[in-house]
């Protein structure tokens, strides 16, 4: 890809099962703990795609540092979140991809908790985990109106987006049906996501 350093961190002989993909702009001062809390899973078939959004701060440094261990990619411009995560998604190997935004964490049992899940419910190509939320270092309650729901979750996704980015994993196989990221919106991308995968799958 043009003006990327690809550099794929080898975790086993055969096919990664999951991609991560971190999509970042200008976020130097949080990055590093989300790379680091991807690269602490117990699970440990993955690869990490960082995809670095034209970021002008130090994170292009920052991220030489750590190209032993991940995949960079980069963009000479910003182009946007959904560009950023469509991009990581091309490059994916894995066959379920999971999301992480630059100034989030995941608990150390995150993927292996999720591949637990998909290996004992056949059939499904969605899940998500729960979160906590952190403001100022100081957690935050959700309202009951924020509460996750299973199954076909398409009514409760109408009234307000109820699937966070960094908690989602999906098989790559979704994206062949519903398509990927709109990269011409400026917000709410990820919802439009989840509003066309929640009607087709559980």
């Amino acid at each position: 890809l043009p003006g990327a350093l690809r550099v794929t961190k080898v975790l086993s002989m055969k096919q990664p099962m999951v991609s991560v993909v971190i999509p970042t702009h200008n976020r130097v001062s949080c990055l590093m703990q989300a790379v680091d809390s991807v690269l602490d899973q117990t699970y440990g078939n993955f690869e990490l795609i960082v995809v670095d959004d034209g970021s002008t701060d130090a994170t292009p440094e920052l991220l030489r540092t750590v190209s032993d261990r991940c995949t960079v990619l980069r963009t000479g411009t910003r182009s946007g979140p959904s560009a950023a995560r469509n991009r990581g998604i091309a490059a994916a190997a894995g066959r379920f991809i999971a999301f992480l935004d630059s100034d989030d964490l995941w608990l150390p049992e995150k993927l292996a908790v999720q591949m637990r899940f998909f290996n004992d419910t056949p059939g499904c190509r969605v899940c998500q985990t729960e979160e906590v939320w952190l403001r100022n270092g100081v957690r935050v309650n959700p309202m009951k109106k924020h509460r996750k729901h299973s199954g076909w979750i398409f009514e409760q996704c109408l009234p307000r987006c109820v699937v966070s980015p960094s908690a989602v994993m999906i098989d790559r196989s979704v994206f062949d049906c519903v398509g990927v990221f709109d990269e011409s919106m400026p917000a709410c991308e990820d919802y439009d996501l989840w509003l066309r995968i929640a009607p087709r799958y559980a």
